[in-house]
């Protein structure tokens, strides 16, 4: 892990060019040994285990059980990625097209699995819809501790916090 945090250093210093770090993180491989301390899961809700944090970005393994889910929520215009390290998922992709009224447009559907490299996200939801569980690994540039989701049913915009479940492998 200390390899890829260096790499990631050196690219925060270019302001995260988008093709240089998507192509890093894809042929990046995290063996499961690695990721073991970090791979702490909730019954109620998606796991963010914190891995390393600076001021330019972080590195949060985010561990799925099954039926879990990210509601659709945007990105604050980060640069962010995500890696799927086990399991799959199902990735909605939305254009914002009104806040007022909320008006939302699903762009694309994906059934992401093992490998898969989505990023730099802006609006989303991501289901663990299967019956095992999912390890996903993101990097997020400049981090932060809130976003906005978006509530459909409601047709309301709300603000999330976002905690973690761990950090540097102990559960908080």
């Amino acid at each position: 892990m200390d390899r890829f945090i260096k790499s990631l250093k050196s690219f925060a210093k270019k302001d995260f060019p988008v093709k240089q770090v998507s192509d890093f993180i894809f042929n990046s491989n995290f063996p499961k040994k690695t990721l073991d301390k970090y791979s702490h899961f909730s019954e109620k809700t998606f796991a963010r285990n914190m891995i390393y944090k600076d001021r330019d970005f972080e590195i949060i393994l985010i561990c799925w059980s099954a039926g879990q889910l990210a509601p659709i929520h945007g990105h604050e215009g980060e640069k962010c990625w995500f890696k799927v390290i086990s399991g799959n998922l199902e990735i909605c992709n939305y254009k914002l097209e009104s806040r007022f009224p909320l008006k939302l447009k699903k762009i694309e559907r994906i059934f992401a699995q093992k490998n898969y490299l989505d990023g730099p996200a802006d609006i989303h939801s991501i289901n663990n819809l299967s019956k095992k569980p999912v390890v996903t690994l993101h990097v997020y540039a400049k981090p932060y501790d809130s976003c906005e989701t978006y509530d459909l049913e409601l047709n309301q915009i709300k603000r999330m916090e976002m905690k973690y479940h761990s950090i540097d492998g102990k559960i908080c």
